[in-house]
């Protein structure tokens, strides 16, 4: 009979989540993620396999609940789409002036494990892809975008950027710059 599983599965996986994104996939080591989520390395490996497959439902997770609250913001209804989409990226201004360097764990995997992992990316891009439309239903509750596919994805990349930025500890000048940028298409 198997025994047991001694620790709480969301519980762990939320932990995975804070080590992963604080360390990048490269950089968290098997030690980290044990000490970080509070379970031994025969759980960890029968609970996930291996790091990649952990690293998979992390990201699972993340797009489940993050991309999810900015999906809901950008499409939220009964307001307009420009005050949704400028209260997105001001949350990522107010996240890094209060000293969250973390960026975003979708975005960095972008940048990292998703250019030589294919089911990585696939994650990745499919959750890329709900914020890009929800940014696409965030611009057609506004008469002031012409060209809302090609403004969406515009939208993403710059959302994509910023975040990556975040992780390198640029000036909180450069957010704040990219942010009036940002603005001035709102009115534009």
């Amino acid at each position: 009979m198997a025994r047991p599983r001694e620790f709480d599965l969301d519980i762990a996986l939320e932990n995975a989540i804070t080590v992963f994104w604080e360390k990048g996939f490269g950089d968290a080591s098997l030690p980290d993620l044990l000490n970080g989520m509070g379970v031994t390395r025969g759980s960890l490996y029968k609970a996930f396999k291996d790091k990649r497959s952990l690293y998979l439902q992390v990201l699972n997770t993340y797009e489940k609940q993050t991309v999810g609250q900015a999906v809901a913001l950008l499409t939220q209804e009964g307001s307009d789409g420009w005050d949704n989409i400028l209260s997105l990226f001001a949350s990522i201004e107010e996240a890094y002036a209060a000293g969250d360097r973390r960026g975003c764990l979708l975005c960095s995997a972008v940048a990292g494990p998703a250019s030589f992992d294919a089911e990585i990316s696939e994650v990745a891009v499919q959750a890329l892809e709900k914020l890009r439309v929800a940014f696409g239903v965030a611009l057609e509750k506004t008469d002031r975008s012409n060209n809302r596919t090609a403004l969406s994805h515009l939208l993403l990349t710059q959302y994509v950027g910023l975040q990556i930025l975040c992780r390198s500890s640029v000036p909180l000048a450069t957010i704040q710059q990219n942010l009036r940028a940002i603005k001035e298409l709102a009115v534009a």
